[in-house]
C-alpha cells in the first residue's frame, strides 16, 4: 500500500506530506481546491508524462516522493530485479520524481536513477487511476475486445499467442507474394537494368583490392627513369672505393692494432664491422632493385586505362572494386530471383495456401476461447451490478467476425483476419427487464456508465494484483441509491487492496475508513493547498459542509454525525460472523 506521499512546488501545492492507512480513504474539498493535484502527482509517480507548466510559479522544480509497502511476494519486486534495482523485500519501496521548469524529468526507485520507460514499468504495477476518460474509454467499442483479452488472460492468452505468432510468419509470406504479383512491371525493368550492370562489371573481371595496386604501380611506373638514375647513384657510392672500399680499409688497420688494446679497440673494430656487411647488404639489394626497375610507356599506359575503367564503374556502384563486387553478387542473386519469378510464385502461393488453413484453425480456436470467457465476463458483471442496484440489468459480450469482402472464407462468410483475430467485441446492455440488448454507448445514462466502470474494475482488481486504486470522481452524474451502492462496492474493493477516492457525494465520503480535506488557503498574495486528514468531528463538519453547502446548520451536522453512524453500522454489519 501508499504509506506516505511527500509533494513540493506542484501547481499551487508548496509543501504537502501526507501519511495514508490500509482501506478506504476519500478525498474531499471545494471544486478548485487542488484535488486533482494530489492525483496528478501519483499520476507522475506511476509514469505519467511530466510538464514544466505543472511547477509551482517561481521554482525550479517539482518533486514528489511515494513510499509503499508491499508484501514480499509482490510481482513488482521480480520486476525491479529484472530492471537493475536492488531492493529489499523487507523494506520499504520508494519512488521519487522531480519535474525542472525546463521540463526535463528525473526518476530514481529506491535511491538509483531509472529512465522513464522504467518508471512506467513499475509503477503500472503499484497504482490505478481510473478517472473520467474511463467512461469514455467504456463507450468504445473499439476497446471492448481488448478487455475481455484482459479478463480471460489465463484462458485466452495462451491461444492468442501462438496465433499471433502464426499471423506473424503468414504476414511475411503474403506481403513477398503480393509485392511480386504487383510489379511484374518494374521486375522486368529491373531484370533489364540489372542483367545490363551485370554485364557491364562482368567484362571488366575486376580482382579484388585491384585499385588499390594498381595505383602503386602507376606511382613507380611514372617515376621510373628518375628512380633508377637515384638506385643507381647510391649503389655505385657504397660499392665504390669512397664507400665499401673506405670501410674495408679502416678495419684493416684496427685488426693490425687491436691486439695492443683489445679493450678499447676491439668494441670499435666490430662496429666497422658489422656496418660493412650491412652497407655491403643495403647495395645488393639497390642493385636487384635497380635491376627491376622497368621504364615502359606501354605498361604505364595500360595501368592508366584501367585505372579510368575502374573510375567510372566506381561512379555507377561504389567506392572500392570490394564495393563494386559485393554489388555484383547482391544483384546477381536479385536477379535470380526475379528470373524465377514464376516458380517463387507458386512456391510462396502454396506455403500461404498452407500457412491459411492452420491460421483459420488458430483463430477460431482463439475466438471459441473468448466466446467462453465472453459469457463469464457477462455473469461476472451482472453480479457486480446487481450490488450497485441494477439487479435487472442484463449484458451480453457479443462477439461478431470481421466481415471482409476480399477476406478467407470461414464458414461461408468472407472474414478479415486481423493480428487480434477474427472477432470483434462488443457490450450490449438491456437496463429494464423487457427491453432488448443495445449498444452500451446508446442506451447508457452517466450514472449507469459510472457503476458499470466500477463493476468492471471490481472485476479486473481481482486478476491484476495492484495495490492502489484510485477513483477520480467516478461516482458524477449519480445519487441516492446508486451514490450510496457505489460507496459500499468502494469500500468493498478496499479488502483487497488501497482504494482512494475523490468524491463529492456524502453517500461516498461517509462510508471512508479515512477522510482527508483538501483546501486551498489565500496567504499574503500566494495560493497555497494544504492536505489534512480529518478527526472524527472534522468529517462531521465536512459532510455537513457537503450536504448543506457554505452555511453548516445543527441540522445538517446531526445529519451528518446519523450517516457516519449508519456508515459504521453497515461496515459491522458487513465483518460480523454468521
Amino acid at each position: 500500500m501508499l504509506v506516505t506521499l511527500s509533494i513540493r512546488n506542484l501547481a499551487v501545492i508548496e509543501a504537502v506530506d501526507v501519511s495514508f492507512h490500509a482501506g478506504f480513504h476519500v478525498l474531499t474539498g471545494e471544486t478548485g481546491a487542488g484535488k486533482s493535484i494530489v492525483i496528478d502527482a501519483l499520476g507522475l509517480i506511476a509514469g505519467g508524462r511530466g510538464s514544466a507548466d505543472l511547477i509551482r510559479y517561481g521554482c525550479d522544480k517539482a518533486e514528489i516522493e511515494a513510499m509503499f509497502e508491499l508484501h514480499k511476494s509482490h510481482p513488482v519486486w521480480n520486476a525491479l530485479e529484472q530492471i537493475g534495482i536492488d531492493a529489499d523485500r523487507e523494506e520499504y519501496l520508494i519512488i521519487r520524481r522531480e519535474v525542472t521548469s525546463q521540463g526535463k524529468s528525473t526518476s530514481r526507485i529506491n535511491g538509483q536513477l531509472v529512465n522513464l520507460t522504467m518508471l512506467r514499468e513499475i509503477g503500472e504495477q503499484l497504482i490505478n487511476i481510473h478517472g473520467q476518460h474511463e467512461h469514455q474509454n467504456l463507450m468504445r467499442a473499439d476497446r471492448h475486445l481488448h478487455l475481455l483479452d484482459t479478463y480471460g488472460e489465463a484462458v485466452i492468452g495462451p491461444v492468442k499467442k501462438q496465433y499471433q505468432e502464426q499471423y506473424a510468419s503468414f504476414s511475411k509470406v503474403e506481403k513477398e507474394y503480393r509485392e511480386l504479383m504487383n510489379n511484374s512491371q518494374k521486375t522486368y525493368q529491373m531484370l533489364d537494368l540489372y542483367r545490363f550492370q551485370l554485364e557491364e562489371i562482368s567484362a571488366a573481371s575486376l580482382k579484388s583490392g585491384e585499385d588499390e595496386w594498381l595505383l602503386e604501380e602507376r606511382v613507380k611506373l611514372s617515376h621510373s627513369e628518375k628512380m633508377m638514375d637515384s638506385v643507381s647513384g647510391a649503389y655505385d657510392l657504397i660499392y665504390g672505393q669512397q664507400g665499401l672500399g673506405t670501410i674495408s680499409t679502416a678495419v684493416s688497420r684496427l685488426e693490425d692494432v687491436v691486439q695492443y688494446d683489445e679493450k678499447e679497440l676491439k668494441p670499435i673494430l666490430e662496429q666497422l664491422q658489422s656496418a660493412y656487411y650491412q652497407l655491403e647488404d643495403a647495395a645488393f639489394q639497390l642493385r636487384d632493385y635497380r635491376d627491376e626497375v622497368e621504364f615502359n610507356p606501354e605498361r604505364l599506359d595500360e595501368v592508366e586505362q584501367r585505372l579510368d575503367l575502374i573510375s567510372t564503374l566506381r561512379r555507377k556502384y561504389g567506392e572500392s572494386v570490394d564495393e563494386i563486387l559485393r554489388y555484383y553478387h547482391n544483384i546477381l542473386q536479385e536477379t535470380n530471383t526475379l528470373e524465377n519469378k514464376d516458380e517463387r510464385l507458386e512456391e510462396l502461393k502454396s506455403r500461404r495456401d498452407e500457412m491459411l488453413g492452420g491460421l483459420i484453425e488458430a483463430a477460431l480456436e482463439l475466438s471459441r476461447a473468448r466466446q467462453m470467457c465472453a459469457a463469464d465476463l457477462a455473469g461476472q458483471v451482472e453480479k457486480e451490478l446487481k450490488d450497485l442496484h441494477m439487479e435487472r440489468t442484463s449484458l451480453e459480450v457479443r462477439l461478431d467476425r470481421l466481415e471482409d469482402s476480399k477476406g478467407a472464407e470461414i464458414d461461408g462468410q468472407k472474414v478479415r483476419l486481423t493480428r487480434q483475430g477474427i472477432d470483434v467485441a462488443e457490450f450490449m446492455i438491456s437496463p429494464n427487464p423487457g427491453e432488448p440488448l443495445r449498444p452500451l454507448s446508446k442506451i447508457a445514462s452517466g450514472g449507469e456508465l459510472s457503476r458499470m466502470m466500477l463493476a468492471m474494475k471490481s472485476i479486473f482488481a481481482r486478476h491484476d494484483r495492484i495495490p492502489v486504486l484510485i477513483f477520480d470522481e467516478v461516482d458524477t452524474g449519480v445519487s441516492g441509491r446508486a451514490a450510496q451502492s457505489i460507496a459500499e462496492k468502494l469500500d468493498k474493493l478496499a479488502e483487497d487492496c488501497q482504494v482512494f477516492s475523490i468524491t463529492h457525494l456524502p453517500q461516498v465520503a461517509c462510508m471512508a475508513d479515512h477522510q482527508y480535506l483538501i483546501e486551498k488557503n489565500i496567504e499574503g498574495e500566494r495560493t497555497m493547498t494544504r492536505v489534512e486528514e480529518l478527526s472524527l468531528q472534522g468529517r462531521v463538519e465536512e459532510l455537513a459542509r457537503m450536504l448543506g453547502g457554505v452555511e453548516i446548520t445543527e441540522k445538517t451536522l446531526h445529519h451528518a454525525q446519523e450517516m457516519l453512524k449508519l456508515a459504521e453500522e453497515r461496515k459491522a454489519a458487513k465483518t460480523a460472523p454468521e
